[in-house]
């Protein structure tokens, strides 16, 4: 059933007050194929968990929320297990889900918000791991046709929080499902010091999947807000990669500048660096700011409307670029 003029507070982690003009959930992918079928003329928004948009203004189009729930093994074997969720699911619950059974590959995943079905438009990362390592496959329902595709990685085309639905087949599709090649007999990665910190201070020195998730749960929730507290979408800005030449030159300014490298001809610079060392870090405007904590997290304390915070990150682009020569991109996707 569609509804008219309905808030989208409680689905968006920026807990950010704007109208939708007309909302529906789908349970189901029939319920799905029902909604386009009847609404072939309308311009559409799907919305997962809400986590990684930015929305600065009522939305006009249809938006669908994406309830699609489940998670089972469809393949299980001593060297790989494959797990298939729906896109509906909440991320961190699959996470557990493949935790609770043995299975490795995305410990190094945990907490962080959002859906299953945003994974691997985003192609999700963090403290060494990118879905597109584990990924399998998924299912999309092209919008225009209402029939199911499979796509393998190739197809999805994965980058630095990026895929090929997020760019050149975005609003085409539907993402419906995930399947992921997990493990009973994966190599644990605990290669960032943050993790191999907080495993000292638990006294682990044999680390389990179990072991790794924990430790990555305790840093988030000790760097990062949580948005059930204070509206936020988790990390607003991509770290910039640039040319070794033009890395070497920023170095000889700033030789503290935190990076890592990529390949032979690309560094990798940390963002929450540069808006940090720019003065950013827990400036407060009013009802929004930067967190104390983490300068990449941009947040709303309550009552603040998206196009400030836009504004916000705006201004945190110039001033990076006018100190550092460097485009900040935002990760998050702007309505």
């Amino acid at each position: 059933m569609i509804q008219e003029n309905v808030s989208l507070k409680a689905h968006n982690t920026f807990g950010l007050d704007v109208k939708a003009k007309r909302f529906a959930t789908f349970n189901s992918i029939n319920e799905l194929k029902s909604l386009l079928s009847e609404n072939q003329s309308s311009e559409l928004f799907i919305l997962g968990g809400g986590s990684n948009v930015l929305l600065t203004q009522d939305v006009s189009a249809l938006v669908l929320k994406n309830e699609l729930r489940g998670i089972e093994i469809t393949s299980d074997s001593d060297d790989v297990t494959l797990v298939k969720a729906m896109a509906g699911e909440v991320w961190h619950d699959f996470v557990m889900f493949a935790v609770e059974q043995g299975l490795g590959g995305i410990e190094n995943l945990s907490l962080i918000p959002g859906s299953v079905g945003a994974a691997p438009m985003q192609n999700i990362g963090a403290y060494g791991t990118e879905i597109k390592d584990v990924f399998h496959s998924l299912e999309a329902l092209k919008i225009s046709t209402g029939e199911i595709e499979v796509f393998n990685a190739d197809q999805c085309n994965f980058g630095y929080r990026e895929s090929v639905f997020k760019r050149a087949m975005k609003g085409e599709y539907v993402i419906v499902s995930m399947t992921l090649r997990l493990s009973r007999n994966s190599k644990i990665n605990t290669s960032y010091g943050a993790i191999e910190a907080r495993l000292s201070e638990m006294n682990v020195t044999a680390p389990t999947i179990k072991d790794v998730s924990d430790a990555v749960i305790h840093i988030r929730q000790t760097k990062l807000p949580d948005p059930k507290e204070i509206g936020n979408s988790g990390s607003f800005f991509k770290n910039p990669v640039i040319s070794k030449k033009q890395f070497e030159e920023l170095k000889s300014k700033f030789p503290d500048v935190a990076n890592y490298p990529v390949d032979e001809d690309h560094i990798k610079i940390a963002a929450g660096w540069l808006i940090d060392q720019a003065g950013w870090k827990g400036k407060t405007l009013g009802t929004y700011g930067v967190h104390k904590n983490q300068a990449l997290v941009l947040v709303n304390y309550g009552g603040s409307q998206g196009k400030d915070i836009y504004q916000l990150s705006e201004d945190i682009m110039a001033n990076v670029k006018e100190i550092y020569g460097i485009e900040l991109e935002r990760e998050v996707n702007v309505i």
